[in-house]
């Protein structure tokens, strides 16, 4: 089966992820960097993924080199990641944090993309394939707890670089849609950024990626607050990921019932909950107890987000609206998350940052369900572009 390799790369991928992202705010702080320093440093640095994913994507589609950007981007990834050690002041790390965030940008956008297609008829599999994702990042994550309990911080970065090579090795494996686009890609893509569905569409992606910010950059410093060790942060990834494992392989069952879009808007209307019940938290065993909620957010709003970008991107953009949306998710609503996180934990500590943050969420997601709700209604597609 093809889909195995999309399947493998989503493994190492995010395995590399659950081994650096979760610990990225620990080693500022064992640098000794202030709370405007790391908060300018988590925020910045996800722009530069707001430029890069559409970039990379863009260019992708734009020339059907699907295969060469993204080994190239890979590479130079596991490259930048491998030098965090051996850095310990500000401007070097802002300038490694830049270029590691440019070229980790668009592969979550390429790896969708290639498993969109790959799937033909069966794109409501694409949760499955997905599976590869909450897997490696589930085995890692404990993993990569203990290496840096044992052997520094350091473990993290080098671990990361390691599995990257590792991704761009199956890379090779994955095939891209290489249809042209039908009009130019600068007309396509303005077709998209002129949708006011899309646009309502990012806007929430906005709100999923200062949840992300919240549950994945700052989980860490929060669960150091309240006194838990490395390895119940391990555990805390762990519990979070064994949960999306049923969200994903049934997700097929929950876009038929409640399709794309209504999917999505319920993940995140959970996101925004779950934010509220970490900021009401006061122990390491109620934070973990949270955790099982993970699988009703993120996982569910990703899939969802995928689903929707697929159907709504233009002919030969699929790769680009993908890069739309992962830019948004990662890039924009991750480096806000970032810039008023840092403050936000010097200054109200972790339970105000999730208040703050939850109350957020859902308020975007009230406003744009209601601009959907005023909206004329939008044209029935034909029942061979909708997912199944």
């Amino acid at each position: 089966m093809r889909t195995i390799w999309p399947f493998i790369f989503n493994a190492l991928l995010f395995a590399g992820f659950a081994f650096v992202v979760p610990f990225m705010v620990l080693y500022y702080q064992s640098v000794g960097f202030t709370g405007a320093q790391i908060g300018l440093l988590t925020g910045i640095t996800p722009l530069i993924t707001l430029l890069g994913a559409p970039l990379w994507t863009t260019l992708a589609d734009a020339t059907r080199r699907h295969r060469l950007i993204m080994s190239l981007v890979i590479l130079a990834g596991a490259i930048t990641i491998f030098t965090f050690p051996f850095l310990n002041t500000f401007a070097p790390i802002l300038m490694v944090a830049i270029l590691f965030n440019a070229f980790f940008a668009p592969l979550t956008s390429f790896v969708d993309s290639a498993t969109m297609f790959m799937l033909g008829d069966k794109k409501e599999q694409y949760g499955r394939v997905r599976l590869g994702g909450t897997f490696g990042f589930g085995i890692a994550a404990p993993l990569a707890g203990v290496l840096v309990q044992t052997y520094g911080l350091k473990m993290a970065f080098w671990g990361c670089a390691i599995l990257l090579l590792m991704a761009l090795i199956v890379s090779q494996k994955l095939a891209h849609n290489p249809q042209k686009a039908s009009d130019t890609t600068g007309q396509g893509v303005r077709t998209l950024v002129t949708n006011p569905r899309w646009l309502l569409f990012l806007a929430v992606a906005f709100a999923g990626g200062l949840g992300i910010a919240g549950t994945n950059t700052y989980l860490f410093p929060y669960l150091k607050e309240l006194g838990a060790s490395e390895s119940i942060m391990g555990l805390a990834l762990t519990l979070g990921t064994i949960f999306e494992i049923p969200v994903l392989f049934f997700g097929y069952r929950l876009l038929h019932r409640f399709k794309p879009y209504g999917l999505y808007m319920l993940a995140m209307v959970l996101t925004g909950l779950r934010l509220l019940a970490f900021a009401a938290s006061g122990t390491p065993n109620l934070v973990l107890f949270i955790q099982l909620l993970n699988g009703l957010t993120f996982p569910a709003m990703w899939m969802a987000g995928v689903a929707y970008a697929d159907e709504h991107a233009p002919a030969g953009l699929s790769t680009a609206a993908q890069g739309m949306f992962g830019a948004m998710v990662f890039g924009f609503g991750t480096a806000v998350g970032g810039f008023i996180g840092g403050p936000l934990l010097d200054n109200l500590g972790g339970s105000g940052l999730y208040l703050v943050f939850g109350g957020i969420v859902l308020v975007i997601v009230a406003i744009a369900a209601l601009v959907q709700w005023l909206l004329p209604a939008e044209p029935k597609k034909s029942p061979t572009v909708a997912m199944n």
